[in-house]
């Protein structure tokens, strides 16, 4: 049995990963799918100072409280982001990692410097942003079938603009030995793109697979995805 810890992008929440999760289960394999702070069903308890390092440290006292040991680390999107310093924060804890399309940034990095397009905008609080919901069903879901477009768009939230707008704090991941990772690219994702999963699994010597598919293949191609994730 494996503990498989699967972390969301932005606009995202623990939910995306439910048709994997139910997968990984039916194989026998413990599963979390936290939604992060302020994402999701927790978007209601939005604030300022949600940042990577605050969401990643939440899921490291996660791993300590549940006792959960060589663990299967799983990041997408901006939620790659919140892995590394995860796995920073936790090193004994972690048995493996996996970048699916994920953002992987250096120390000091943000958002902006990878993504050069987004159509992201503040939100009346200002404290999370996000694509307006017809931006969403027509760019940011596109590919996927109508019924879970529709299933998608119900429960896509704004993120807390700290992820975005601060830099990530990294002073010792990227130094650090990790033998077990693999950068899952999938080929028709415009964003973070192939030059930056290159990046993450050259740095980190990471084995490398495609997806044929957009940035959400936990949604388009779960089956597939899966097979990846139990192949480690």
């Amino acid at each position: 049995m494996t503990t498989f810890v699967l972390l969301h992008g932005s606009y995202q929440g623990g939910w995306i990963w439910q048709r994997v999760a139910e997968r990984l289960r039916a194989e026998g394999h413990r599963v979390y799918a936290p939604s992060l702070d302020g994402c999701g069903e927790r978007k209601v308890h939005v604030r300022p100072g949600i940042t990577v390092e605050s969401q990643a440290d939440e899921i490291a006292q996660l791993l300590f409280y549940e006792d959960l040991n060589d663990v299967a680390l799983v990041g997408t999107s901006s939620g790659g982001m919140v892995a590394c310093r995860v796995a920073e924060l936790a090193r004994p804890r972690i048995g493996r990692l996996t970048f699916v399309d994920a953002l992987a940034l250096f120390d000091g990095e943000k958002i902006r410097d990878i993504v050069q397009r987004t159509t992201a905008t503040p939100t009346g609080d200002g404290m999370t942003a996000g694509p307006s919901r017809a931006d969403a069903e027509r760019r940011l879901f596109a590919d996927l079938d109508a019924a879970t477009r529709a299933w998608a768009l119900e429960r896509y939230t704004p993120h807390p603009v700290g992820v975005s707008e601060e830099p990530v704090k990294l002073p010792s991941f990227w130094s650090q030995p990790w033998p077990r990772t693999l950068v899952i690219w999938c080929r028709r994702a415009q964003n973070p793109g192939e030059a930056h999963q290159r990046r993450t699994a050259e740095c980190l010597g990471a084995r490398w697979a495609e997806l044929d598919t957009g940035h959400y293949p936990m949604l388009s191609m779960p089956a597939e995805l899966t097979g990846l994730l139990l192949a480690g």
